[in-house]
């Protein structure tokens, strides 16, 4: 099953600090870092680092082509990745404190100029019906994107952060893989106990649910069965694209193999590489590194 990407790319200044700061507070800085980001970007080099033949549809400006080249070093098909020249290459303003838990500042950029044309030409040349298409929530046309690939037969994986009311909205009915955190089902479900993956579990009757839930681990839905995956142990030292990471490595497993418990494991393996390094993207493992 190949996977299409339709989705984010940004540029992350990252700044490490002694605490986040506060309203009226000018708080110098430990470090600097630019940084390749975007949920839509990590999990493409996730997906490339875990084995998988990647496509990442989506827009930059000219200020985010050493993002293609870094894609593209990975092997990954950029040929549906649009440059602009009006419009430049999302970002993110990102504070990580000393325990390494962090704050996230987005502005859309390019992100936000892909129109449901440009959702048209890119899945109707770059997907079959029975392929795989990751999509997050930091691109714009997205009710259009799922309704379209429904309508083609896509394998639809749906990661939707940032959380935003217009989620609620979105035909989760034709998702066929649902990944979100603790807080994401919380504002989807308006549920904080147990009872909210049953929620989406009801909501999405025939998609796998999966729910993450940081140094817990994970558990699914998948039908009538639910399965729970501890967390790997790790020296956090960076939270930052460890969903992102868990998202790619277990799509990855998933196309690949169809078994979700083993792509379960596998997400958890990476996750925990990832924490345990500085940055986003920068973080990810490979195959090898998990000795796989």
């Amino acid at each position: 099953m190949k996977v299409l990407n339709f989705g984010s790319i940004n540029i992350d200044h990252v700044y490490r600090v002694d605490h986040f700061v506060v309203p009226g507070e000018t708080l110098p800085t430990d470090s600097y870092q630019r940084l390749p980001g975007g949920k839509g970007f990590n999990q493409t080099v996730a997906l490339a680092r875990a084995g998988a033949a990647v496509s990442h549809a989506g827009r930059i400006g000219t200020d985010g082509i050493w993002l293609r080249d870094y894609l593209e070093a990975l092997n990954v098909d950029t040929t549906h990745l649009n440059v602009g020249e009006d419009i430049p290459t999302g970002h993110a303003v990102i504070q990580v404190g000393p325990t390494g838990e962090n704050t996230i500042l987005l502005h859309g950029g390019a992100n936000h100029c892909i129109a449901e044309d440009d959702v048209d030409r890119i899945l109707q040349d770059a997907a079959r019906a029975g392929d795989a298409l990751l999509l997050q929530n930091e691109i714009s046309a997205m009710p259009h994107l799922i309704s379209s690939a429904a309508d083609r037969g896509l394998q639809i994986v749906l990661n939707p952060a940032p959380m935003t009311r217009a989620v609620r909205d979105y035909a989760l009915e034709h998702v066929a893989v649902l990944i979100l955190n603790q807080v994401e089902c919380e504002q989807l479900t308006g549920r904080s106990d147990d009872t909210a993956l049953d929620a989406l579990a009801q909501r999405c009757p025939q998609a796998i649910v999966v729910q993450t839930l940081g140094e817990q681990g994970v558990r699914c839905r998948h039908g009538a069965e639910t399965v729970a995956i501890p967390a790997v142990d790790a020296e956090v030292v960076d939270t930052t694209g460890a969903g992102d990471t868990f998202t790619g490595f277990f799509v990855a497993e998933w196309t690949r193999s169809g078994d979700v418990a083993r792509a379960l494991q596998l997400g958890c393996s990476a996750a925990a590489v990832c924490v345990s390094r500085v940055g986003a993207a920068v973080s990810i493992p490979t195959l090898d590194e998990l000795g796989r």
